[in-house]
């Protein structure tokens, strides 16, 4: 058993968002003949972020935007204690088809920005869409480890997977029942299928987002057990943004783990990457959700 539980350890933080209680946002664009086209600065901390909004006419407002971009700044900042990098760009692009769906990618240093994502949005997406989308979180938490080979695009893509909902629910955005609840229903799918090589060598959507999402839960347990509940992943994660080892730079996964497992004094990270990197390991989910105290019911 785990004490106290992880819901109460993980998902609680007294870090401070850096954002300003007021909008310093302010447009300098005019739009076009269709396409309402503005362009907005925010300040987080050291942290200068430039948003370019482009909406077709639609009940969406920039306002709703601009609020929705700001809330998954300040989740990100909760988390890491400060925003990984200190220039980045986000471009909100609406586009004409009639469906309620936002994607999202992101980079590191184009443009002299260390860090950009391009988020695309239906022309039905309403700003309630906006208050319950993970999408923008999932995207600038990217920002916080460097850029990986493809083999590691596991951990990537896994990182994000496990670190969004918590940020959320530490920022008072998430209820804690609904984290556990997504991690309960998702995990299964990282779980190694037939003809599994390891995570480095297999790299169906599955194993790439909920098997990396998996590393990143199994890590955080073995770091409180190893600490006595003292550190966690999240210590690992503040120290790798710390290090400057963020999206702007491109690095091995090694030097990356180092660094976390230094933060927590341990070698969990590691180790653990040595034993999943090129062998299937299955975990006994039901157990593990027994032992941290999480009880599935239906509904």
């Amino acid at each position: 058993m785990f004490a106290p539980l992880l819901i109460a350890a993980a998902l609680s933080s007294s870090a401070s968002p850096l954002i300003p209680q007021r909008d310093s946002s302010r447009p300098i664009a005019a739009g076009r003949q269709r396409l309402q086209s503005s362009r907005y600065f925010l300040k987080i901390g050291q942290s200068d972020i430039e948003i370019d909004i482009r909406l077709q006419p639609s009940p969406l407002q920039v306002d709703g935007v601009l609020a929705w971009v700001r809330r998954a700044a300040e989740s990100v900042t909760t988390y890491y204690g400060r925003f990984p990098v200190q220039r980045v760009r986000v471009s909100v692009a609406q586009i004409e088809d009639s469906d309620e769906s936002i994607h999202g990618t992101t980079w590191g240093d184009i443009d002299g920005f260390q860090g950009v994502s391009r988020m695309t949005l239906g022309a039905a997406v309403s700003e309630t869409d906006l208050e319950a989308d993970w999408t923008m979180i999932h995207e600038l938490v990217h920002m916080g480890i460097a850029s990986l080979a493809d083999e590691h695009h596991w951990l990537e893509e896994g990182l994000a997977t496990y670190v969004e909902p918590i940020e959320r629910a530490q920022n008072g955005q998430l209820p804690a029942e609904k984290v556990w609840r997504d991690m309960v229903s998702g995990m299964p799918q990282g779980e190694p299928q037939r003809g599994d090589r390891g995570l480095d060598r297999t790299h169906t959507w599955g194993r790439t987002y909920w098997g990396g999402a998996m590393f990143c839960l199994v890590a955080d347990l073995e770091i409180r057990r190893a600490t006595e509940n003292r550190k966690g992943l999240q210590d690992s994660l503040r120290a790798i943004v710390a290090a400057g080892a963020t999206i702007n730079n491109v690095s091995t996964l090694p030097p990356i783990l180092h660094i976390g497992d230094q933060a927590t004094g341990t070698t969990v990270l590691s180790d653990l990457y040595q034993r999943w990197k090129d062998t299937p390991v299955n975990l006994n989910l039901d157990q593990l959700w027994g032992d941290l105290g999480v009880r599935p019911r239906p509904n």
